[in-house]
């Protein structure tokens, strides 16, 4: 089992920055995609990005390209999005996802099987 953390959620004005963190325990971490994935209220969840256990790949949603950058650290259990330009649309509750290592296109959220708890962004106007 996998367990995850995210931190760094907040409140933040248009066109700011924030950074969201996620860190894993549990089994070996390297072995695992992780994912970002955000949740608005009243929406469906939504594959914000995501990257392959080796880093060799990756995947973004097309409403954040250019603005969002997933990273992970094998060394320290944990997968980043950094956030710049925030938009008012980018508020949700964003999510860290990880799955084994695996064949599926990293975007499709029921690939995952292991999923934190959120931390909410709210980007206000």
């Amino acid at each position: 089992q996998v367990q995850l953390v995210e931190s760094g959620g907040g409140l933040v004005q248009a066109g700011g920055s924030l950074r969201l963190s996620c860190a894993a325990s549990g089994r070996p971490f390297i072995n695992y995609d992780m994912g970002w994935f955000r949740q608005a209220s009243g929406k469906e969840r939504e594959t914000v990005a995501a990257i392959k256990w080796s880093g060799s790949s990756t995947y973004y949603a097309d409403s954040v390209k250019g603005r969002f950058t997933i990273s992970r650290d094998n060394a320290k259990n944990s997968v980043y999005l950094q956030m710049n330009s925030l938009r008012p649309e980018d508020t949700a509750v964003y999510y860290c996802a990880g799955r084994y290592y695996g064949a599926y296109d990293l975007r499709f959220s029921n690939t995952y099987d292991h999923w934190g708890q959120g931390t909410q962004v709210t980007v206000s106007s």
